[in-house]
């Protein structure tokens, strides 16, 4: 690209490959990228609410996703638009702050958009509609901290965590379990938060799935599970006061650095070779034994032999265990992770009240449960359901669970869900006195499209449902209330905020762009 001035000295650009570049501009470009944005956010709105549908989503390779997470959807559809790759960014970006809300940050931003590209044809200047809404989220974000409500909870009452997590639910597929499993979230947040300094570690929360039984089965386990057996048949299923090494080195003997090689042409040779390595073997397993270790959970395998003599030893084994399990293992139990032989000690090892293997049905699964642990900061929430996408589904839904406890225990601040959207639309045009008026409106009229949707999906007629009381919500289960505050359905504070303040800034990011340069399709 290059600058030129004619004879009259304006400017123009002169494009390399001119021929092969396509080139909007002024209004063109923006109702261009408003319609992208658009698009996107119409494939979203459909999944909005409890009576949301779900989207199937097959990749490539043939893997099948049924999700109605507006995260997953958006990360795993093929998108080449680049305004629809906002759209995107803007959906993981309250995922990885807020956990919940992904699907209405992108209807929001959606009506906003098409709110936009009725002014633009007003003949508004786009960078009057980006202040606009720029001056009306503000107002909307201070107004929500305003009507929002505090709550205290502790240990004994954690009402206000399950009511919040069940509004999260709701939304999901697991809807029908949705207190059992808010319950489960709420413990497991509990457990790991350090509370006097309001903060929580989802890292030591390990949630496991095995394929079978029933979604009712669910549980929440204080230690951790380990998809792991015994490493012999013959070894004992239950151990309890377990003294447990967490070891990063093999049990197999020392290999040299450099290449080597061994002529062995007598039988003496060999069986003094046979007698070393097994001198080797003795040695490992006497060190756990000397260092008091009543079970040995190994990074790495060993083969027959060491097996075989760590089960003529009484020594109980596990192989192949991953390192973020045993990181999560020697954090539980109170261990530390020894990565050779000589630092063993007892001080070294880890302690679990009981050590069990559990079997599955009759496919002969085995799962390793690390139970009553010395330090039960760190925990697991086994899921089981009838198949591997329904486990999936439910391990998204329980991740925004544990996200919006984790943020209540952050800040202690809820409002009443969709009521507040509804009753913000109403008090803008009161409020902003600020600029045109007709932004004001815009932006409200925005603000109601959530509602909408959620009036749409759950099969009632849209304008009746929302010309009723502005302070109330949308009655999506047939409850025969309007109060949100009688159905106990609450949203955090921080997650609605941030959900105006993420889709202003990608509305205002796109009404700025004037001029779209892109390699026209071969």
């Amino acid at each position: 690209m290059a600058l030129a001035f004619d004879e009259f000295g304006r400017p123009f650009i002169i494009l390399r490959e001119q021929e092969k570049k396509t080139r909007l501009r002024g209004l063109d470009a923006q109702k261009a990228n408003i319609a992208a944005g658009k698009a996107v956010a119409r494939i979203l709105r459909t999944s909005l609410g409890p009576k949301g549908m779900d989207k199937m989503l097959q990749s490539p390779d043939g893997d099948v996703i049924i999700t109605n997470d507006g995260a997953t959807i958006l990360e795993q559809m093929d998108v080449d638009n680049q305004i629809a790759k906002l759209m995107v960014e803007l959906s993981r970006s309250q995922d990885y702050e807020i956990g919940d809300g992904t699907t209405g940050v992108v209807v929001m931003a959606g009506a906003l958009l098409e709110q936009a590209e009725k002014l633009l044809e007003h003949g508004i200047h786009p960078i009057r509609v980006a202040e606009g809404y720029e001056m009306a989220s503000r107002v909307a974000f201070d107004h929500l901290e305003r009507i929002s409500r505090k709550f205290e909870f502790s240990a004994d009452n954690i009402e206000p965590l399950v009511q919040t997590c069940m509004t999260t639910l709701s939304s999901k597929i697991v809807n029908r379990c949705k207190r059992a499993l808010a319950e489960i979230a709420v413990k497991a947040v509990l457990a790991v938060a350090d509370l006097e300094r309001k903060d929580v570690n989802l890292d030591l929360i390990k949630v496991e799935g095995k394929v079978g039984g029933k979604l009712e089965d669910t549980e929440l386990v204080y230690g951790i599970i380990v998809d792991k057996d015994m490493s012999h048949p013959q070894m004992p299923k239950r151990i309890e006061d377990a003294k447990i090494a967490i070891l990063t080195c093999p049990f197999e003997p020392p290999k040299p650095k450099t290449k080597h090689k061994v002529d062995i042409d007598t039988v003496e040779k060999f069986q003094t070779l046979r007698e070393q390595e097994q001198k080797y073997f003795d040695e490992m397993v006497q060190k756990c034994k000397d260092a008091g270790a009543t079970l040995v959970i190994c990074q790495w395998g060993f083969d027959d032999e060491a097996n075989h003599l760590l089960m003529h030893r009484n020594l109980p084994a596990v192989r192949w265990v991953g390192g973020v399990e045993l990181e999560l293992i020697a954090i539980a139990t109170g261990g530390r992770i020894v990565p050779r032989f000589q630092e063993l000690s007892p001080e070294k090892l880890g302690k679990a009240g009981l050590v069990r293997e559990k079997s599955f049905g009759t496919t002969k699964d085995r799962m390793l449960y690390i139970e009553q642990c010395a330090n039960s900061r760190a925990v697991t929430i086994f899921i089981r359901g009838g198949n591997k996408m329904m486990i999936e589904e439910t391990k998204r839904s329980l991740h925004d669970a544990l996200c919006v406890a984790r943020n209540l225990i952050r800040i202690t601040q809820l409002c009443t869900a969709v009521a507040q959207q509804r009753y913000l639309a109403q008090l803008l045009l009161k409020l902003l006195q600020i600029g045109t008026l007709e932004l004001s409106r815009s932006f409200a009229d925005a603000l109601d499209a959530v509602p909408l949707a959620l009036a749409e999906n759950s099969g009632l007629s849209p304008i009746d449902t929302l010309t009723c009381n502005p302070h109330c919500g949308i009655d999506c289960n047939d409850v025969g209330t309007n109060d949100m505050k009688e159905q106990n359905v609450f949203e955090t504070l921080i997650g609605k905020q941030q959900q105006i303040l993420l889709a202003t800034q990608v509305v205002k990011m796109i009404l700025k762009i004037d001029d779209v340069i892109s390699p026209s399709e071969y």
